[in-house]
């Protein structure tokens, strides 16, 4: 059965007061975020769930938020840092250093478990270490999050994926940059309208980058995908 997905964006203001949207829970990875302040204010509303993976709460603590939990092995906190998280009632939930997921992953799989119909936005995901910003990119595919409204966000990117069987709107500006690419494998039946470039009942092969840079034609872009899975990175060229 198709399934279709609204991915919408969201104006500054709405952000901030918690209107027009669904409840989101945001997750900060120890990752690179070039202005903390900005991300908060695009994506954080006050209805929102606070999530800080690691040492990812070093992000939200030198804009002097706390974060409402805080998951992974906790090496990368100060003694100071973990007194002062205890004090504003942080809930931590630690695991040991030898353990088989990430600390994003095991912050992924606790927001899964969490409200069924929270959107889920990963902050902090990309920058450093190469290796990790491409598992990053991967745990999007994790199963437990097939049904769920996930992003990685920041630095005017938003990337997701789109699973078989389901339909993505996306809500743009014309002239912004949506590239298409195969997750792991062949993906078969793309379908796009919006798009400067459109795909027709198309495969996309795991390699080659014919999905690269496509272009906003409207103000919306949908993509389905009948087989496979597709990574979809969304560039904006103007603040929605």
């Amino acid at each position: 059965m198709m399934r279709t997905f609204l991915f919408s964006g969201f104006t500054r203001t709405q952000l901030k007061h918690g209107r027009d949207r669904t409840m989101r829970i945001v997750i900060f990875a120890n990752g690179v975020i070039e202005n903390p302040e900005a991300e908060i204010a695009r994506w954080v509303g006050k209805e929102d769930i606070v999530v800080a993976a690691n040492g990812g709460s070093s992000h939200l603590l030198k804009c002097g938020i706390y974060p409402q939990h805080i998951i992974g092995d906790l090496d990368s906190l100060s003694p100071e840092m973990r007194e002062d998280l205890m004090a504003h009632t942080t809930t931590f939930h630690s695991y040991p250093p030898q353990k088989d997921e990430t600390d994003l992953e095991l912050a992924l799989l606790w927001a899964a478990s969490q409200n069924s119909t929270a959107q889920i936005v990963i902050l902090g995901a990309m920058g450093g270490r190469p290796d990790q910003a491409l598992a990053n990119l991967l745990l999007l595919a994790l199963p437990e999050l097939e049904d769920r409204d996930v992003r990685i966000a920041g630095d005017g990117w938003v990337i997701l994926v789109i699973h078989c069987g389901e339909t993505r709107t996306i809500s743009g500006a014309m002239g912004d940059t949506l590239s298409l690419i195969p997750l792991g494998g062949e993906v078969r039946g793309i379908k796009t309208t919006g798009l400067s470039y459109p795909l027709r009942n198309e495969t996309l092969t795991f390699g080659p980058a014919r999905g690269v840079s496509n272009v906003f034609a409207a103000s919306h872009a949908a993509i389905s995908v009948e087989a496979g899975i597709l990574w979809c990175f969304h560039q904006h060229t103007v603040e929605q």
